[in-house]
């Protein structure tokens, strides 16, 4: 049942959220908040969990994880609901009980600050957390869905820990901080979307992939990552970022790889799990990288 619960809530992906927070929360580290830290890292990763059962269940109720049950384990859904391990309502219940800690841990924060903004703030993100795949707004299946993930793994996360410990907001140097966070997690949502885009199509879900097509994918993606290193690089110009941040342009390697197995390979899902793969350690390595970063480098 442990190992369901963890495939049902995509636990390894939670460091999606947790990453960013964490280097936005440590961005400034003068009279650093230790509680409100703590509360606010609860509340990133449940609504990242909450959203991810939510995407499940959507996914399930408009018949797009349907069309392959075949699991793959980066993309395409858990398919717990497929192989009837899981109910569908239990994704339902389970995303609204973790966005309840994640309303409880923001009504803490709220309290330890002496505010509401920052409930106003979170309330905003769940929406569209829940919306990225949820009727009646569904982004992800109007091209909307990358600009939401965008928002909600880049500037959000990275504003909103900095925010919980400066009170600054809207932030320049914060946001310019964020950007490769935002650019790297949607190149791992864009890598996933290129396998699952025959089974997307056939449900009228449009993604990025659509637009392009899946032969030229890959161009989006190599777009998207090479965005993410020239904001790392803007960043370092800027004096945000220190000299250790440059050690992630090694990272343009597996970069390239990834370009390279969708571009050979955009119909082959099992060759795609290596891209997605490569993605996704790209995104975690450059997170810690650039955490080290701001922690070691004095500017």
């Amino acid at each position: 049942m442990i190992k369901d619960l963890i495939r049902a809530l995509r636990l390894p992906f939670a460091s999606a959220s947790a990453l960013p927070f964490i280097f936005g929360s440590f961005i400034v580290r003068d009279n650093f908040r230790m509680l409100a830290f703590f509360l606010g890292f609860i509340a990133a990763v449940s609504t990242h969990l909450s959203a991810n059962l939510m995407n499940d269940y959507a996914d399930s109720k408009s018949g797009a994880d349907w069309q392959d049950r075949r699991f793959y384990g980066l993309f395409g859904g858990s398919k717990l609901i497929q192989e009837k391990v899981l109910p569908q309502d239990f994704y339902l219940k389970l995303a609204v009980f973790f966005a309840l800690i994640a309303v409880a841990a923001v009504l803490a924060i709220c309290f330890t600050l002496k505010g509401l903004c920052v409930f106003t703030f979170y309330l905003f993100i769940l929406f569209l957390g829940w919306s990225y795949s949820h009727e009646p707004l569904q982004f992800s299946y109007h091209r909307l869905g990358e600009p939401v993930i965008f928002l909600l793994f880049g500037p959000a996360l990275v504003m909103g820990g900095y925010f919980i410990q400066t009170g600054l907001f809207p932030d320049l140097k914060s946001f310019m901080l964020s950007l490769p966070f935002g650019f790297f997690t949607t190149a791992i949502l864009f890598a996933n979307e290129v396998p699952d885009y025959p089974q997307d199509k056939a449900v009228s879900k449009m993604t990025w992939v659509s637009i392009v097509g899946v032969e030229k994918s890959y161009l989006l993606y190599f777009i998207l990552m090479t965005l993410g290193f020239l904001s790392i690089l803007i960043n370092f110009f800027l004096s945000y970022l220190g000299g250790l941040s440059l050690a992630a342009l090694f990272f343009l390697l597996p970069a390239f790889k990834a370009t390279k197995i969708l571009k050979a390979d955009y119909s082959d899902k099992i060759k795609l799990i290596l891209s997605s793969r490569l993605t996704i350690a790209i995104q975690s390595s450059v997170s810690l990288l650039l955490i080290a970063d701001i922690l070691l480098c004095k500017r």
